[in-house]
Order: C-alpha cells, then structure tokens, then sequence
C-alpha cells in the first residue's frame, strides 16, 4: 500500500488512521464515516475511499450507492465488453432469436435468428446499433413491430427508467438528444414522463418468410455485468425448422 514498515499487526488488514490517510482525510472524520454518523461525505471523498481501499468497480459502485452518490460520468461511460462465454450462448441459442443489451440498450451480441427478425447489427454504423434509436429511426422497425406504436411507447418508458440511473452518463445524454432530434414521437412521448420497468411478455412480431407470428420473450440479467440483459424469444406458432431456414439466410 506504500505505507512505511510498522510494528506488528495485531489483526489483518489496515489501520483506522492508515485509511484515512491514503484517503487524505482527517482520522477522526473517518471514523465518523466508520461509526455510522450523521455526515454527508462529497463525491471526492468517496471516489478517494474507494481508490484508498483498491475496490473493484463493482464494490466502488456500492459504495456510491450507500453513500446516495450518482457515479460520476468518467466512472460510468466505459466501453462494454461482452464474455466470450456470454457471446457464444447468445450464438447458440439460434434458431431461436437472441440478443443482449448493454447499459444503454447498445446491441452488443445478437444470433443470426434475432438478425434476421430484427436488423443485421454488425452491418449497422457502430453509433446506430441501438435498440432504441432503430426502433424509433428505422422505417424497418414500424413493420416488425405489429404494433408499433405501443411497443415503441413501451420501449421509451422502460428506456426512461434506466436513463433516470445515469443521469451523468454522457453516453445517455447523447443519445437521447439524438433521438429528440430524429423522432417527432420522441419529443411528443418524453415529456410524458412515462416509466417501466424491464420484464418479459409477448411480442406480436411480423416476418415476410413467417407472417405476424407471437413470440413469448425473456430477458435474464448477466450476473457479472448487472447492466447487461440477454433477451431471448420462443415460440409454438411457427416450426423450428423454419426459424431455422431464416437464420441461415444470415450465414
């Protein structure tokens, strides 16, 4: 920890007043902190208990959290990254379609099966591989969704909910001005203040090859990255065989 050689430690771990000053903070303020007392700590003064204590992000997010501290925006906008173990489940779901989302709904994996119903994401601009600003800017979207309207109401709201968690996340802010910028419903459904939370359903989807066709969807949480949702569809209306010839066409 670069702290000078002492004597013997009765206990493991570091000294009281040797984390209040890796921390740069007083001894006695930080035992106010440890004893539960009524002190409001400032962003800075967590953001160097977390550095002093060499937290992980995820154990440095808690600590925000308990401290009713929103993370600030060089603590949120990370680049995501997907688990290969993550990718290759998605991949191997197919014929059934499959996708996961990150924080902002970025499309950071999808089978063949989800990219054949939905869009090609690779071959989109990397800024347009959202699934928010597809559904909303991409003539596409209003024929694959039976009812658009709804759905993309829906999806605003639940989209809502989960920019109200990063409100200094540039990456948030960005893309929600894009979409005011792009989408006339956007600007007319945002001020509605409308919020959902995230769960499964069934989606009433259309396909040229399939016809309207209702899919029954789930979507599970990567324990590992908690902001990441792999999004999963089935259905008994159309035979896997012929989810599977769509799939293929996207090989």
């Amino acid at each position: 920890m670069g702290l000078p050689a002492g004597s013997r430690r009765r206990t493991a771990g570091l000294r009281r007043e040797e984390v209040a000053q890796l921390a740069g903070v007083s001894t006695t303020y930080y035992t106010f902190l440890e004893q539960g007392r009524d002190v409001r700590p400032s962003r800075q003064v967590v953001a160097a208990l977390a550095g002093a204590l060499r937290l992980s992000s995820a154990e440095r997010a808690h600590l925000f959290q308990l401290a009713g501290i929103t993370l600030a925006a060089d603590d949120q906008a990370q680049a995501e990254t997907v688990a290969p173990v993550v990718g290759a489940m998605v991949g191997r779901l197919d014929p059934f379609p499959a996708y996961l989302k990150g924080r902002r709904w970025d499309v950071l994996a999808a089978n063949r099966a989800a990219r054949a119903l939905f869009a090609d994401w690779p071959a989109r601009a990397p800024g347009d591989r959202n699934k928010v600003w597809w559904m909303f800017t991409d003539p596409a979207a209003r024929k694959v969704y039976v009812d658009w309207e709804q759905e993309a109401s829906d999806m605003l709201a639940r989209f809502r909910a989960a920019a109200a968690r990063r409100l200094d996340d540039p990456d948030f802010t960005d893309l929600i001005e894009r979409l005011h910028q792009a989408s006339p419903e956007v600007r007319d459904w945002w001020p509605r203040y409308e919020v959902q939370p995230v769960g499964g359903g069934t989606k009433h989807l259309h396909h040229p090859a399939l016809g309207d066709v209702a899919f029954q969807h789930a979507v599970l949480q990567v324990a590992d990255h908690p902001e990441q949702m792999l999004v999963y569809f089935t259905t008994a209306d159309v035979p896997e065989s012929k989810l599977a010839d769509l799939a293929a066409e996207m090989s």
